[in-house]
């Protein structure tokens, strides 16, 4: 008798997967949804009333809108049960905020939501966020529906997560995707919080919940131009101006209609024209996409654009050379400080060590940009005596100003100075020869 053929990891997956229960709707149904301030009122009176977290969630309409506005809000608390509020309707939700103060909040990769919720007066006290507490604790797969399977054996639908949420009205199976989404939030995390607690990770995870709960909003990028896809393969600094002034245009339009840019001029249009600097409209309508129905409408004022790079002085012109903040690109180590090289290695292969011990990805230890740039140009008091608590001092000093937390420092930063101390290599840099 042969044996059966091992199974592939897709098969296992899907037999997994089978034995799944499925989660169709909300133990106490749908609620009705909440569009104006007395509605408001009374479920924020049925939460203040009640106890323990705050299970949330919201729908953008990411791929549709030029904004990052939510759409629809869903919360769930004990004894409260699951509101879902319609935020275009209703669009100060502070008394939320005023009523759970006391109260543990739990989102799901709570860094894509706190900005949105912000804009609609709800501001977590306390988070705690199922997909990073996922991720320190090992899990390989850390989307909801994959921890709602893994920690309560239950099939989470995901068909409406990529939907246009800025449509009214909201279809009720719409409505019935987004309660589930936070019917079991509350069962999970305190799962987590055990497995934290046990884990010995619950201060690691509470100091990387308040770290993205008081998190600055980034910086605005210098030239958001430049992350147009496939602008690497325009060599030339016209071809560039072209990119410029067409994601210019494109994000002046999509700002004004409140539409996601690529469905006013999908990027390889834009490279596509600059790749070919066409000089009519005629030439312009030649190329993929341009000579469709609705960008033939509106290809005079595409090649108006173009047309005014021709003009531009090479001065203005932008440039080839990306200004780059921090150490160069890794691969130019080697040659250019061996040292740093040295010591980049060794940090790694530290980091790669507690990665298996702990069971946390690498770049949840340490941010790789915060340890490339610790490497390049450690503190001088970290070379003159790694081992020394001085060093430590100035190297939670600097790290702290990149924003690394102190648990990550703690853990990963005293292996570190010890594998510098052992290095054959010398741990400084020889000057440059003038």
């Amino acid at each position: 008798m042969t044996s059966a053929a091992p199974q592939t990891p897709a098969e296992e997956q899907k037999e997994a997967e089978v034995a799944l229960t499925p989660l169709d709707s909300p133990r106490d149904g749908v609620p009705p949804l909440i569009t104006t301030d007395e509605q408001l009122a009374n479920y924020v009176e049925q939460l203040r009333a009640a106890t323990g977290p705050l299970a949330l969630d919201a729908e953008r309409a990411s791929g549709y809108r030029y904004s990052q506005r939510a759409y629809l809000v869903q919360i769930r608390r004990a004894e409260a049960g699951t509101a879902l509020i319609d935020p275009i309707a209703v669009a100060d939700l502070s008394a939320i905020t005023e009523a759970c103060s006391d109260a543990v909040w739990i989102l799901h990769a709570a860094d894509q939501d706190l900005r949105c919720l912000a804009e609609v007066g709800l501001r977590p006290p306390r988070l705690f966020d199922t997909e990073l507490a996922g991720r320190l604790l090992g899990y390989d797969r850390v989307g909801l529906a994959s921890v709602v399977a893994q920690l309560l054996g239950l099939q989470l639908a995901k068909e409406h997560s990529a939907a246009d949420w800025s449509q009214r009205p909201l279809p009720e199976s719409w409505l019935n995707y987004a309660a589930l989404d936070v019917e079991v939030l509350i069962e999970i995390y305190e799962l987590m919080r055990t497995e934290l607690e046990e884990s010995g990770k619950l201060a690691w995870a509470e100091e990387e919940f308040e770290a993205i709960r008081t998190a600055a909003p980034a910086p605005p990028r210098p030239d958001p131009w430049l992350r147009t896809s496939g602008v690497h393969k325009i060599r030339d600094p016209r071809g560039l101006a072209i990119v410029r002034a067409l994601w210019h245009e494109r994000d002046k339009i999509a700002a004004r209609r409140d539409i996601t840019p690529s469905r006013i001029l999908p990027d390889k249009a834009i490279v596509a024209a600059a790749s070919t600097r066409p000089k009519s409209v005629a030439e312009l309508t030649k190329l993929p996409i341009f000579g469709g129905p609705r960008q033939r409408r509106i290809a005079p004022r595409w090649f108006r654009i173009i047309e005014k790079t021709y003009a531009l002085d090479r001065a203005e012109l932008p440039s080839q050379k990306r200004n780059r903040e921090g150490p160069p690109h890794q691969r130019y180590w080697k040659d250019r400080d061996p040292a740093a090289f040295a010591r980049l290695n060794a940090a790694r292969a530290v980091v790669s060590q507690l990665s298996e011990k702990h069971h946390i990805p690498i770049e949840n230890l340490m941010q790789p940009d915060a340890l490339r740039r610790f490497c390049w140009e450690p503190p001088a008091r970290v070379l003159r005596a790694p081992n020394s608590k001085e060093a430590l001092a100035a190297a939670h000093e600097m790290l702290s100003g990149l924003s690394v937390r102190s648990w990550q420092i703690d853990l990963v930063i005293p292996p570190v100075l010890q594998r510098w101390r052992d290095l054959d290599s010398p741990l400084e840099s020889e000057p440059a020869v003038k």
